[in-house]
């Protein structure tokens, strides 16, 4: 213990110095944690919202458009697609479950999402209010959106045209909150739910100029995409092709296209992840000049310490333990710096509406930030320390 008390005074014994180390190591060791938080939080959330999903079917474009766009809810839709075709898709004896998704309108930025009450059943949702829709301009809502705006059962709103707030209001057809969901955690939480026949009604009633016209809308309804799952895996190798190829669809696989998503995102995150290495090398240097710059200074303390009979290991144990409690002080001031990088993201970007970035957690994946805090002090300091343990008394107390 005394060894301990004896480094930590040497080690503020100097404060700009210290302060000065703990701030480098601490920048890298934080740009670490926020590293591998934001690609654990990502990854997450995409095998969360994937799961059970074998592949959306939907307009001619963009496979990874589709895919953000209907399942993570994060872009806007290619188009949309007859609703007679993706009956059709039920039909095929490769499909197990075909689950409709329409968009197109929100409330106050909150998406509002025409589809079936299989929807809820997939990602596992559970009512801690009220029940499901059972009827066109229900609503059930997810427990971000109720949260934050605080809706309750048996109140109405009305929603607005587009998928982000501005759009013009649909000041005619007002939707009634039937049921709140628990917080899953996943994309249920940012949605608001309702009846596929809900989004017509709004769209019918709005654009509808007679009874004729209603019947001609009604014939040609559409819906933004369908979830898809298999009755065997098996069909992953002939069903996507034949959607691409036999229909006017097209059909993303899911897995294909998020890995390709993290791929890209991983240049970037590769570049970042040199820019952290190279201020754990500075840090690593400055640590390493500090004790250097320490053993030199403290000659007289040494000299002392081995006269009242401390070993060269003590003399030596004292330098790797002062760096030890700098790289401890900065992993946990890294640690919780890295946390608040990712609040701030998630905040400026509004991610707790998107992937639900915000919040703190911990993941096994951050043992490497002390352990690499301990790795670098200790690194830098074996020479000052092997220096410090060669040391003789007598010339010591000469170059005093």
């Amino acid at each position: 213990m005394s060894t301990l008390r004896f480094a930590w005074s040497y080690l503020w014994a100097r404060p700009l110095a210290a302060t000065l180390n703990v701030v480098l190591l601490s920048l890298g060791l934080a740009s670490i944690t926020f590293l591998l938080l934001v690609a654990q939080r990502v990854e997450a959330a995409f095998d969360r919202d994937l799961a059970g999903i074998d592949v959306v079917v939907g307009a001619k474009g963009s496979p990874m458009q589709l895919i953000l766009s209907g399942v993570l809810h994060l872009d806007v839709p290619p188009g949309n697609v007859p609703l007679e075709a993706v009956q059709a898709l039920k039909k095929n004896p490769l499909v197990a479950q075909v689950i409709p998704v329409s968009l197109g309108d929100n409330f106050q930025g909150y998406r509002i999402v025409g589809t079936s009450t299989d929807y809820v059943a997939l990602y596992q949702g559970a009512l801690t209010h009220g029940k499901l829709w059972d009827a066109p301009m229900q609503v059930v809502v997810g427990a971000t959106v109720a949260r934050k705006l605080g809706l309750q059962l048996g109140q109405r709103f009305v929603g607005s045209h587009g998928l982000g707030a501005g759009g013009h209001s649909h000041g005619d057809s007002a939707y009634q909150v039937v049921g709140l969901l628990a917080a899953t955690g996943g994309v249920l939480d940012r949605l608001i739910l309702t009846d596929t026949a809900s989004v017509w009604k709004v769209h019918e009633d709005y654009t509808a100029v007679d009874a004729e016209d209603r019947q001609v809308m009604e014939a040609e309804r559409e819906v933004t995409m369908a979830l898809v799952r298999y009755k065997s895996p098996l069909a992953a190798m002939s069903f996507p092709r034949w959607v691409n190829t036999a229909t006017e669809m097209q059909a993303a696989a899911p897995a294909l296209e998020v890995t390709r998503l993290l791929h890209m995102l991983g240049l970037g995150v590769d570049v970042l992840r040199a820019f952290a290495g190279m201020l754990l090398l500075t840090a690593g240097l400055s640590v390493f000049i500090a004790l250097w710059n320490a053993v030199r200074e403290r000659r007289g303390d040494l000299a002392l310490l081995r006269m009242l009979g401390a070993p060269p290991g003590r003399i030596a144990a004292l330098l790797l333990t002062e760096a030890l409690w700098l790289g401890f002080v900065s992993a946990l001031v890294g640690l919780a710096l890295g946390q608040v990088f990712v609040l701030a993201l998630g905040w400026m970007l509004g991610l707790d509406q998107s992937l639900l970035l915000a919040g703190a957690v911990w993941p096994l994946e951050l043992l490497w930030v002390p352990a690499l805090a301990l790795g670098v002090s200790l690194g830098a300091a074996l020479l000052p320390a092997l220096g410090a343990y060669r040391s003789d008394v007598l010339q010591l107390l000469q170059s005093r």
